[in-house]
């Protein structure tokens, strides 16, 4: 049988049999058992209802640790360099040994502390999601956060205006319950709290609040993007406009009961201080049970979309979805499309199904091309926009044909510029990221053959077994990413069959640690016959120097491989909207080179990870992107400061189209 990593990685078994709940006088997992809505302390009661089987805690430590291995970041982690010198400074193989040492009663508090160790890598790529606890509830609460100036530029935390129109769409079945739980005079009064200006959160600073979810949240390098993830923000997906909550009012673990929050209201002078709870909603993803066995058989325990599987094993068909699919930051993806790279965040809660306002959601006409969460519109006679809340969608030539189409339809309608908006982008096809730079600034010494990092790949000892099994014919209809047929060297010529692309290795020290990486890997999509579905016009469509992106600095994986390309080879600017103004503000984060799927025969190998007994999924960074500026470090850990971090203001917040068209007035008219 066939040994199946994922770089986004998920192994699995089956272990129910092992876990061994405490022995109570009722079943506290049968209290939330069948209910939509709950308290979180009654969530946490089932949750820590489990003692930590011994087998468990060994399997998962071993999975872990040996997926790792693959992780080309791991050792730049220990200590990044600046700009990020004070915000990833995370060992993460010590930290293992130590949790390995560590003597937990509780399933659920060792499943803590790999979270949090994983997280501290600020890296949306490598994080732990165990789907036994992670969004199995979701913590809710009816106040979004906006950052907002007042009347001297001096910016505040308020609750947002929107706020009660957003949760009483999404949440009407629990609106009652919040009016109902407000203290005194408050009672009833959920929707005069939309606007308030948020004067201490838990009897702290509302930034001490920020801050210290910051330090916690992970994904981004960068501490100002981690602080723009605690406001409510807008993303653009397949179904349509969506509305993020921000890290605030959502949370993947029942952590909080509830939140003190000292206030002034909209029209009022007066500081009002109230406590609002907080409620557990059952996660879209989530198996119904009705007591802890049926938790644990459902949720808990290794399926057939959690481990690997041998592809050329006859009969054996890929299951309809991955457990790691549920927490990649990207559309659904078609199995046909499946078998293109891609570079994608993983978190650990699903994508928002949340509506964004229909007073705050643009109005501007598709043009031909728009497809899924890629959309085309006009501004103004010369300004088009283009908006990318993911670059995949379910089918790989509907989204690429879309990209060609739609550019097309911007120049047709005579757009001379154009603004970009990748807010909340988690990632999508690699090729997709390489084809819309070259549509737009033509072919060029910078696009051509492809508009991509070189990048290499980590090397460690069964790393290099894969190569001398590939390098063989290992993988005869090349299926696979280690397959040197589907790889090209420096010169971007296509490896010949039979190299052992990993032999030699180049040995390097990083932060004090040996490590070792491949030669320099080149193009990821085939040349000659493009791998779309229209090969790119023979010029530019449009002039770099009047292209703007915009974003709130959430944008990762194959989204940064886009604006870093484009920022730094082309001189596109870049704008990050909402930030705080004292705070650096990187328009990108979390790089990488790639985070995909792949697979090898090597099954039985004693560094290979065993299957995953838990429904859980690792992910690595499978290769690191070489820098532009400084070729002899990873671009992970460059500079990508934004041209200009605008203000969020009343008439801006979660409006696409005001703020589209304040760019516009900012940066290109």
């Amino acid at each position: 049988m066939a040994f199946a990593l994922r770089s986004i990685i998920a192994l699995g078994g089956l272990h129910f049999a092992l876990s061994n709940p405490i022995q109570t006088p009722k079943d506290p997992c049968a209290v939330i058992g069948g209910q939509t809505w709950v308290s979180p302390k009654d969530v946490r009661a089932c949750y820590t209802s489990v003692r930590l089987d011994p087998i468990i805690k060994a399997n998962i430590l071993e999975v872990i640790t040996k997926t790792l291995a693959f992780h080309a970041s791991l050792n730049y982690q220990i200590q990044a360099p600046p700009p990020y010198n004070d915000d990833v400074q995370e060992d993460l193989m010590t930290d293992l040994a130590r949790i390995n040492a560590t003597d937990y009663a509780l399933e659920y508090d060792f499943h803590l502390a790999l979270s949090r160790a994983t997280k501290r890598l600020n890296d949306g790529h490598a994080v732990w999601v165990n789907a036994c606890y992670v969004s199995m509830f979701v913590n809710f609460i009816p106040l979004p956060l906006n950052l907002l100036p007042d009347d001297r530029g001096n910016q505040d935390v308020h609750i947002a205006h929107e706020a009660f129109e957003v949760v009483s769409a999404e949440f009407p079945d629990q609106i009652d319950f919040w009016q109902d739980a407000l203290p005194g005079n408050f009672r009833g009064q959920l929707e005069s709290l939309s606007g308030a200006k948020v004067l201490a959160i838990n009897g702290r600073p509302p930034f001490d609040e920020v801050n210290a979810n910051a330090a916690i949240s992970g994904g981004y390098q960068a501490l100002g993007t981690r602080q723009n993830a605690f406001f409510s923000s807008y993303r653009r997906l397949s179904e349509g406009w969506t509305y993020l909550l921000g890290d605030f009012a959502q949370k993947s673990l029942p952590l909080d009961d509830q939140v003190e929050l000292t206030v002034i209201r909209v029209n009022r002078t007066s500081p009002e201080t109230i406590t609002v709870p907080y409620r557990s909603r059952i996660g879209p993803t989530a198996t119904p049970f009705n007591d802890t066995a049926s938790w644990r058989s459902g949720n808990c325990v290794a399926k057939p979309g959690t481990n690997g599987r041998n592809i050329y094993a006859p009969g054996e068909p890929p299951p309809e979805t991955s457990s790691v699919e549920s927490f990649e930051q990207q559309p659904a993806i078609g199995q046909a499309s499946k078998m293109h790279a891609v570079h994608v965040m993983l978190h650990d809660t699903p994508l928002s199904t949340v509506l964004l306002p229909e007073h705050l959601q643009p109005t501007l006409t598709p043009l031909p091309g728009s497809y899924g969460a890629a959309q085309f519109h006009m501004l103004d006679n010369k300004t088009g926009i283009i908006v990318l809340g993911s670059l995949s969608d379910k089918s790989y030539d509907n989204f690429m044909s879309g990209l060609y189409h739609g550019l097309l339809s911007l120049k047709s309608a005579g757009g001379t510029q154009l603004l970009i908006d990748v807010t909340n982008n988690g990632g999508g096809f690699v090729c997709a990221t390489s084809y819309l730079h070259r549509i737009i600034a033509g072919p060029k010494s910078t696009t051509e053959p492809q508009a991509l990092l070189d990048k290499r790949i980590r090397v460690g000892p069964l790393a290099k077994e894969l190569g001398r099994v590939f390098s063989a014919g290992g993988d005869p209809a090349m299926l696979m990413l280690f397959n040197p047929l589907r790889l090209s060297g420096a010169d971007s010529q296509p490896l010949k069959n039979g190299t052992n692309w990993l032999d030699p290795s180049f040995d390097v020290i990083v932060n004090g640690r040996p490590d070792s990486f491949s030669q320099v890997l080149s193009k990821e999509c085939p040349l000659g016959n493009y791998p779309y579905p229209f090969p790119p016009p023979d010029e530019a469509l449009f002039d770099t120097k009047k292209v703007v992106i915009i974003g709130n600095g959430k944008c990762a994986s194959a989204c940064s491989l886009f604006l870093v390309t484009m920022g730094k080879h082309e001189g596109v600017r870049n704008v990050v909207v909402g930030g705080k103004k004292d705070v650096k503000q990187q328009y990108c984060g979390a790089v990488g080179g790639q985070a995909s799927h792949f697979t090898a025969k090597l099954k039985n190998h004693p560094l290979a990870p065993p299957d995953l007994l838990v429904d859980g999924v690792q992910g690595i960074v499978w290769r690191l992107g070489i820098g532009i500026d400084n070729p002899g470090e990873p671009e992970e850990w460059q500079d990508h400061l934004a041209d200009l971090n605008l203000p969020l203001t009343r008439e801006l917040v979660n409006n696409p189209l005001a703020i589209w068209k304040e760019v516009t007035r900012r940066m290109l008219n």
